[in-house]
């Protein structure tokens, strides 16, 4: 008998456990996310700084910074600035072959303006002014080289009342011969009765012109001529300048230009100097590309800066926080810029340049001015 039940009950089908409901999985929701640059960043030199004060020279015993620089036979050539004794701002000499290690350094200024010139300034356009901890002199020069004659236009400034954007050149032969009593004869090339600083002359011409560089705020500001002799002392470049900020960009204000434009495949690359948002107590380092053939364009911008003040040698010096740069070249396709440290100090950053420009060009953004600042 319970034999008969135990096989009756293995007859039985198994009664199906129920399945479970699945639960319903909520549909992804679809995220869009505004497309972000990589970030663009120049690498600092282990040796930097690569030049110092030299006490035993009293023209340069307290500051050197600033470089302008050119890349010619196979050299770097340094015209930077040096603040000594007396508070004089002069132009010293120097050079390197891989770009970061110095290996001449010249025992007197290069440049430096005579008494008759620096007397010339009559105008008080600025007062109060004391560039870099000097008296009077030459500051921030930036150098080009055009069809056999090196262009070095920097500013002038004198007894803390006046300042003036000014002109000066050199056969290349004389210079790579470091014959400097052949500079010519100086000239203003800005107007008497304003404040300008940071122009730059394009390395070569643009549609067949001479390209002066000379604004960047509230737009792209450049003047074109025949001949540089245009400019002889009487005849000024008419320049605007006011503080302006981008809606989305990381700068409270543009200062102005960096090294003169260097050309790559994308455009004219050029490096400018802001104040940062969230902090402007601090110079940083910003890059654009303008286009080739009409560079009032901007092409592409950096989202964020590509230097930035943050290494002991950056804010310990005469003036915390300042990466201030008037020099670049371009290497076997490693981009050098050489930038003065703490207003104290000539420091070097590089990137290979192709590499660096690529991010910039990801995306073409808007980069009009859209806001004047109140002075």
């Amino acid at each position: 008998m319970w034999l008969k039940r135990i096989k009756n009950f293995l007859k039985k089908p198994k009664p199906k456990k129920p399945r479970k409901k699945r639960k319903t999985r909520p549909k992804p929701k679809l995220i869009i996310r505004k497309c972000t640059q990589l970030p663009l960043k120049l690498e600092k030199a282990i040796s930097n700084p690569i030049m110092e004060p030299k006490y035993k020279n009293k023209w340069e015993s307290w500051q050197t910074f600033n470089p302008a620089a050119i890349y010619l036979n196979n050299k770097v050539h340094f015209l930077y600035r040096a603040i000594g004794e007396g508070g004089l701002s002069v132009f010293g000499y120097a050079s390197s072959k891989n770009g970061i290690h110095i290996d001449e350094r010249s025992e007197t200024p290069a440049y430096a303006l005579k008494r008759g010139f620096l007397e010339s300034l009559t105008k008080t356009n600025a007062p109060g002014y004391s560039s870099g901890g000097s008296v009077s002199g030459c500051e921030d020069p930036r150098i080009a080289e055009i069809d056999g004659t090196i262009y070095l236009i920097y500013t002038t400034f004198s007894n803390w009342s006046e300042l003036r954007l000014t002109l000066t050149s050199i056969s290349k032969d004389d210079f790579l011969n470091k014959k400097w009593d052949q500079w010519k004869k100086p000239v203003f090339i800005s107007a008497p009765n304003e404040i300008h600083k940071n122009w730059v002359l394009f390395p070569e011409k643009i549609n067949n012109k001479y390209a002066i560089l000379h604004s960047i705020s509230p737009n792209i500001q450049i003047d074109y001529f025949d001949s540089l002799d245009e400019l002889d002392g009487k005849t000024f470049i008419k320049s605007s300048y006011s503080r302006s900020y981008i809606k989305d960009g990381w700068e409270a204000y543009f200062r102005g230009v960096g090294p003169s434009p260097i050309k790559t495949s994308k455009g004219w690359l050029v490096l400018y100097h802001a104040e940062d948002k969230k902090d402007t107590s601090k110079y940083k380092l910003g890059a654009m590309i303008l286009d080739l053939k009409d560079p009032t364009k901007i092409l592409y911008r950096a989202k964020q800066p590509v230097l930035e003040p943050s290494l002991p040698y950056e804010n310990n010096g005469f003036k915390s926080g300042i990466v201030y740069s008037c020099g670049a070249v371009v290497i076997d396709d490693t981009l050098f810029v050489y930038y003065g440290g703490a207003d104290t100090v000539v420091c070097v950053a590089t990137a290979n340049l192709e590499e660096f420009i690529e991010p910039l060009t990801q995306k073409l953004r808007k980069t009009s001015f859209i806001k004047k600042l109140k002075k």
